[in-house]
């Protein structure tokens, strides 16, 4: 399991340092264009989960998504025991791992989320997020492809 607890680790390190560099730098909804037109970086909160979901309630939100991501990490550890000779599969696992206690930190600390990644187009705009979140979206992606590969082999 080393490896893989290394690679979680390596995220959550990125995850904080990225997020304690931009909160020192910007203010609350300061932005700088990187790529014009496309990529800011800016300061935003987010007391919910993934697309602001139950941002608005009365704060115990905050409890609740650091129960899910404790259970969650607990499960993924588990699978990573049990499967950590998958390449593919733990790897993803230890991706996510890593963004679930990168942004349970930031709940702990801050009571919210911290995201400064914002990727627009003209009117359109991608919900603001994170190094975490991009962690936990790049281990979903290697979790279906691992699945993909799975499905192909069985046939």
């Amino acid at each position: 399991m080393t490896p893989w607890l290394l690679l979680s680790l390596v995220v959550i390190l990125a995850d904080q340092l990225t997020k304690v560099l931009v909160v020192r730098r910007f203010s609350l909804g300061e932005r700088l264009a990187v790529i014009p037109e496309f990529f800011d970086l800016t300061l935003l909160y987010n007391r919910g989960a993934a697309f602001s979901f139950l941002a608005s309630a009365g704060g115990w939100q905050r409890w609740f998504f650091i129960g899910i991501g404790v259970a969650a990490a607990g499960f993924i550890l588990y699978l990573l025991w049990q499967h950590g000779s998958q390449r593919l599969f733990a790897t993803g696992l230890a991706l996510i791992l890593g963004g679930a206690i990168g942004n349970i930190i930031d709940r702990i600390w801050h009571g919210q989320v911290v995201d400064f990644l914002l990727v627009y187009w003209k009117t359109f705009f991608w919900p603001a997020f994170n190094v975490a979140d991009s962690a936990i979206t790049l281990g979903a992606v290697l979790l279906i492809l691992d699945e993909l590969r799975r499905v192909r082999r069985a046939r």
